[in-house]
């Protein structure tokens, strides 16, 4: 994923200084079409399920994808590669981009990664998907230069209890369509998003076989997709006060508040910002596992940040 992420930031232009420390690597500043972007990434398993993606260029403009892969990264592959060619392609017609586009985009990338799993059924029979990304907005408050965060992106997560009782109108029928595990809310009681790209035994029947392992697998068959590949889509006009804006996975929010992101990016210069808040994430986890940094950087998990200004 790094060596493709080098490739797409070059074509974004800057000089600015790029590393690798141990499993964490970083772009400090590049510039493209809407500013400067900065990109870091921590990888802590054996295969890195994140993956990221920047495109710089008319008619789009900037397009920065964040896709969080679990049980595997292959979804989170599919999507990387596909998504902004598909939105390419949706946007192609007079009216450019418009959320039926980008609609349309998710859809087609839903269908062409179906369509791979039924090919691979026979030698890989996994399917993966991509969950948990948020996009967080830094904005100056009136003159005091002081910054708050706003969470522009809507978060999939059966944990909240909009998106159960979603869940519950929607399927009617199931009383299990929640369930409630070690304390966690999840989907059917294995999965805790409710909208992705991928997880096909969850969407279509002919994928929940035996072939998947036990613990994907329903015990009961369904008529009607359990999980969505329809996107939520927010469009807001940027404003003078407008600073910066986060793309993350859950990594980085599993340990950093968006207000406290937030300031971290706007107390210090620009480059480096993705970076900074990764280290920040690690101390972090670090802390409450009554851990020292270096050792925790061995073992945690991965992390994706990128940063436009």
């Amino acid at each position: 994923m790094v060596g493709a992420l080098l490739r797409l930031l070059s074509a974004c232009g800057g000089h600015a200084a790029e590393g690798r420390d141990g499993l964490l690597w970083w772009r400090d500043l590049a510039r493209c079409h809407a500013g400067e972007l900065s990109v870091a990434v921590v990888q802590g398993n054996n295969v890195l399920e994140d993956q990221c993606r920047v495109e710089s260029a008319p008619p789009l403009g900037t397009c920065l994808g964040v896709f969080d892969g679990h049980a595997g990264p292959d979804a989170a592959r599919f999507a990387c590669d596909h998504l902004l060619h598909n939105l390419r392609e949706a946007a192609s017609g007079p009216e450019g981009v418009t959320a039926d586009a980008i609609r349309d985009a998710f859809l087609a990338t839903e269908e062409g990664f179906l369509a791979l799993v039924s090919r691979m059924l026979e030698t890989q029979p996994d399917a993966a998907g991509h969950r948990h990304r948020r996009a967080v907005l830094g904005k100056k408050v009136g003159r005091t230069g002081q910054i708050t965060a706003e969470q522009l992106s809507s978060e999939h997560n059966a944990n909240e209890e909009g998106v159960r009782q979603e869940l519950m109108a929607q399927h009617p029928d199931d009383p299990q369509i929640v369930a409630l595990k070690h304390g966690v809310w999840r989907v059917k009681g294995i999965i805790q998003v409710s909208r992705s790209l991928g997880d096909a035994y969850l969407k279509r029947a002919q994928y929940n076989t035996e072939q998947i392992k036990p613990k994907f697998r329903l015990p009961e068959p369904f008529s009607r997709p359990i999980l969505s590949a329809d996107p939520s889509i927010i469009s807001r006009c940027l404003q003078p006060s407008d600073c910066f804006i986060i793309f993350a996975s859950d990594g980085l929010w599993e340990h950093l508040s968006n207000q406290q992101a937030a300031e971290i990016v706007h107390s210090h210069q620009r480059a480096g910002s993705a970076r900074r808040l990764i280290k920040a994430a690690l101390h972090e986890a670090a802390r409450k596992r009554e851990m020292r940094y270096s050792d925790l950087v061995k073992i945690d998990k991965k992390v994706t940040a990128l940063v436009p200004d």
